[in-house]
């Protein structure tokens, strides 16, 4: 065997496991973004050496900073460090697809019980319990990235705004605009040598390409799945700050504007994304699955597919783009300070959602009593979401 072949069967049994720890984490790994980390550098660092603590860290931090979901990115761009192109997508689909299969199962679970008038009050406490994980993550993001007055500022206009205005059209203009204003104020922030950027278009041409073409072809067919894929695509080009972030901006779409879904509806399939390992962006199935209920199961799969790959594809064309030039585009401190902007009309984006669906949720004693429990446990007691929505559950059934 020549030593070309024999590296190249190398090659291959190091990427199936890569694909295989890939799997095992999609099955575990409970929790946002930060609990993901903490696997991912024992798994991927500590155990297999795939990539130094360092390298890890670096790739997580660019991810945060990108519109998309922040671990499916950091570990697709693990397997693009790993493998290129191939093994990318590869880790992108087996990275998602446990948690899109549940989610997916949860809206036809939904969907039979209403069919057959089965009652949902079993799910009373975890309903309001969903308000509670969005509050938290919200003040959790918040405490990191508002730091002076301007971004206070940013925060408030752009709560005050989404309230008044809960319009899917008017969240790019309110996180855009954030980032704008604190662009401008990158003097105050330490210069770095720079280097010329050479910058490799052909993703960004098809991310750009892929949104420009769903928007025209849902508009001309107005076909339910192209239409849903051109929703979450581009709901997942403008989402940054995680799961958090994301959960406001489609229920104002699919709950307030659309009405596909019921505020219950919404809220059940997020509390139930707390307890499915994986990316929390898998809501995006459960959504998908339930707009398009009328059509019968096979309808809901094709919803859930379209959902699927408009949530999750806008993040991995952006990571491919960025992730080859990253190094030498954060040296500007104008890019810099321009994150600091879109992280805190995102967070008040969050608070905005929060409020809304506090005061539409927030009616009874039970449902007050599970958002400000949910709340304490998460902040007192650092409970495990999917133990605080096991419990919520059970509750339910017992009572």
């Amino acid at each position: 065997m020549s030593e070309s072949v024999l590296h190249s069967h190398v090659r291959q049994i190091r990427y199936l496991i890569f694909l295989k720890d890939v799997l095992v984490l999609a099955l575990t790994c409970f929790g946002g973004p930060q609990v993901h980390l903490v696997m991912f550098l024992e798994r991927f660092v500590q155990k297999r050496r795939y990539i130094t603590e360092a390298e890890l860290l670096e790739l997580q931090a660019l991810c945060q900073v990108l519109p998309g979901p922040t671990s499916t990115q950091t570990i697709t761009a693990l397997g693009f460090k790993i493998g290129g192109p191939t093994l990318a997508y590869l880790t992108v689909l087996i990275w998602s697809l446990p948690a899109v299969l549940v989610m997916t199962l949860a809206a036809l679970g939904i969907s039979y019980l209403q069919q057959h008038h089965i009652s949902l009050s079993f799910m009373r406490f975890v309903e309001p319990m969903a308000i509670g994980f969005l509050a938290y993550g919200g003040y959790s993001i918040g405490s990191k990235v508002i730091h002076n007055q301007s971004h206070w500022i940013i925060l408030g206009i752009s709560a005050v705004v989404s309230y008044i205005f809960p319009s899917p059209y008017m969240t790019p203009i309110v996180v855009i605009l954030g980032g704008v204003i604190t662009s401008f104020q990158y003097q105050r922030l330490q210069k770095l040598d720079k280097t010329p950027i050479r910058i490799e278009w052909a993703n960004f041409f098809l991310w750009l390409g892929v949104l420009i073409a769903a928007a025209l072809l849902g508009k001309i067919t107005n076909w339910l799945p192209i239409r849903l894929f051109e929703n979450f695509y581009r709901n997942g080009s403008l989402v940054f700050g995680g799961g958090q972030v994301l959960n406001p901006m489609l229920y104002t779409e699919f709950v307030e504007f659309k009405q596909w879904l019921s505020q219950q509806e919404f809220l059940t399939g997020m509390a139930l994304a707390q307890i499915v390992p994986g990316p929390v962006f898998s809501i995006a199935s459960y959504i998908g699955a339930l707009s398009m209920r009328d059509d019968g199961v096979f309808g809901q799969l094709i919803g859930s597919t379209a959902a699927s790959f408009g949530i999750f594809l806008p993040g991995t064309f952006l990571i491919f783009f960025v992730y080859r030039f990253w190094n030498e585009l954060k040296k500007y401190r104008g890019v810099r300070a321009s994150l600091e902007g879109l992280n805190a009309a995102s967070v008040g984006l969050t608070i905005a959602a929060v409020i809304r669906m506090f005061m539409a949720t927030a009616t009874t004693s039970t449902g007050i009593f599970s958002i400000l429990l949910t709340i304490c446990l998460l902040y007192f007691t650092k409970t495990p979401p999917y133990m605080i929505v096991f419990g919520g559950i059970l509750l339910g059934i017992l009572l």
